[in-house]
């Protein structure tokens, strides 16, 4: 298994139209191949701050989702938005459960 956190900071007056986009690539993320979890988190204390935390099956599905179109869209948007760039770290698991 493969985790990708990305940490998002946006400008404060894009936070609606940066939500709108994130959820719609969630969407489309999390019908790939190998996609295990997407989920968009939103600091309750500062809403400007976002957190994706994506599951992957291995490194070659999250190579895939970031050649999607979806993908793409979701960058181009986003960019103008960013308060500074996002911060992404990978991680392989040690334990895991599912729910």
């Amino acid at each position: 298994m493969f985790v990708y956190i990305v940490h998002v900071h946006v400008k404060p007056e894009f936070t609606e139209q940066f939500k709108e986009a994130s959820v719609k690539n969630a969407m489309n993320t999390v019908k790939e191949p190998g996609n295990y979890r997407y989920d968009v988190l939103q600091q309750p204390d500062d809403p400007a701050r976002f957190v994706f935390y994506e599951v992957y099956s291995d490194e070659t599905a999250l190579d895939f989702h970031k050649q999607s179109a979806h993908f793409s869209e979701w960058k181009t948007a986003v960019l103008p938005w960013l308060a500074e760039p996002f911060h992404a770290v990978k991680y392989s698991d040690v334990f895991y459960t599912e729910t």
